[in-house]
């Protein structure tokens, strides 16, 4: 496996929580980003959005403050997407949203809003491009219907388009200062019967990261190029990994699981699978509880602000943090002798050897915390500090009278309020010996 550098991933594994941002001409269809795929929309078809786009209530010190409070710590903006609309005033295609109505780099703007914010700053860019005149028509491709699609592809120069990619990589990494993260999305590379895919020899991805780590060293790039030893972060989508994701050698490896509020991750009016605040925070508590970072998604509406569903969410997601950050920032994996708790869910802070137990199902009175016998503390409520009285396992009476199973023996018992504290999943701080 070749090396192509590193970035610097140590704030990235710290902070662990970001806000994914979706936002194109497609949320003026507000059904999902991929529908010039889905309904085969040709350009001259989709020039209507372009000529009509203009988000007169964007604010993006809106969104940045809405971030930052519900605890995100850096942001992934969609310079381009799938269908090839660019979001900065960039020269190497008209296509862009300086020639819509709106007429300004809102790419500026947002990157300008979100750094004032203390946020870490993420270029999400597609691979693909459904306007482009030289991005050979795929399986994914609006024009996949059309029965002259090979015909039509004798026309197009996929290396002229990967020159393309490039050139406008270069101008998102030069004139926008410091950038963080690049996301790059994605390879395809099979030949399905739907049709033919893409990969690292299509996107010319060897050219294109030595290009990225000489422009900006630190920066991390995610692992969707096809390019084995190219990428910082693997990239699960829309699942949270079971388990910590480690390399055939066992070593960890770097992930940030991407997710959406809805079933959409642009704009979808009508969409119905909204995930209620109690499911967001257990995504992620589960991500870091796995050693992963959580990349939550939004997807602005046409008129440029955030629906009313994800600002539940966000806010959700700010009431809980406001008393539950210490058990996000700097925490990770437990260590494998502090085995999970039913219905609990661990994070640790090697740092402070702190233990967070989040109660995902609140109990009656006593939870039992197997391992961790003549090794606690002491125990308190995170969201108000208050004690929770624990007693070890082997002085128990009955333990002593050998009347418990063997797995009751090197543990912990925590004696719990009745009522759940007033938050959506308590956590318990354990300060350890």
């Amino acid at each position: 496996m070749a090396n192509y550098g590193k970035g610097d991933s140590k704030w990235f594994t710290h902070d662990r929580f970001g806000m994914f941002i979706h936002w194109g001409l497609y949320s003026m269809l507000a059904k999902h980003e991929w529908i010039r795929s889905f309904d085969h929309i040709d350009n001259e078809s989709y020039q209507i959005y372009f000529d009509l786009f203009e988000p007169d209530m964007f604010n993006p010190r809106e969104w940045a403050r809405k971030a930052r409070e519900a605890g995100m710590k850096y942001f992934v903006i969609t310079t381009k997407h799938h269908e090839g609309f660019c979001m900065w005033d960039t020269k190497y295609t008209d296509f862009k949203i300086t020639n819509t109505p709106y007429g300004k780099d809102i790419l500026r703007e947002i990157v300008d809003a979100f750094r004032a914010e203390g946020l870490h700053v993420g270029f999400y860019y597609s691979l693909l491009d459904w306007h482009h005149p030289d991005f050979k028509i795929d399986r994914y491709h609006p024009l996949k219907v059309r029965d002259d699609w090979e015909e039509l592809n004798k026309k197009r120069n996929q290396k002229r388009y990967a020159k393309y990619m490039r050139d406008q990589v270069t101008e998102l990494l030069t004139q926008y200062g410091k950038i963080d993260i690049i996301w790059f999305d994605f390879s395809y590379p099979r030949m399905l019967p739907s049709g033919p895919g893409k990969n690292c020899d299509d996107w010319e991805s060897e050219k294109l990261i030595k290009l990225v780590r000489k422009l900006q060293p630190n920066i991390l790039v995610n692992n969707r190029l096809n390019l084995p030893g190219s990428g910082d972060i693997e990239t699960p989508e829309q699942y949270t990994p079971l388990f910590d994701k480690v390399d055939e050698k066992g070593k960890h490896v770097t992930w940030e699981g991407c997710q959406t509020f809805s079933g959409s991750w642009g704009y979808s009016r009508d969409e119905q699978t909204w995930k209620t605040p109690k499911q967001c925070i257990d995504m992620l508590i589960n991500h870091v509880s796995r050693n992963g970072n959580l990349l939550m998604n939004v997807g602005p509406t046409s008129r440029g602000y955030l629906d009313y569903r994800a600002i539940n969410c966000l806010d959700a997601f700010a009431e809980w943090m406001k008393y539950h950050g210490k058990a996000i920032y700097g925490c990770g994996m437990a260590p494998a002798e502090y085995p999970e708790p039913r219905d609990g869910r661990y994070t640790y802070n090697a740092e402070t050897n702190r233990l967070y137990l989040h109660i995902m199902n609140w109990p009656f009175k006593a939870i039992f915390l197997p391992g961790l016998d003549g090794k606690l503390r002491y125990a308190q409520l995170l969201n108000d500090g208050s004690e929770i009285k624990w007693r070890n396992a082997s002085s128990d009476e009955l333990n002593a009278d050998n009347m418990l199973e063997s797995t009751l023996k090197n543990g912990v018992w925590l004696t719990l309020p009745v009522v759940k504290p007033n938050v959506e999943v308590p956590v318990v701080e354990l300060i350890l010996k």
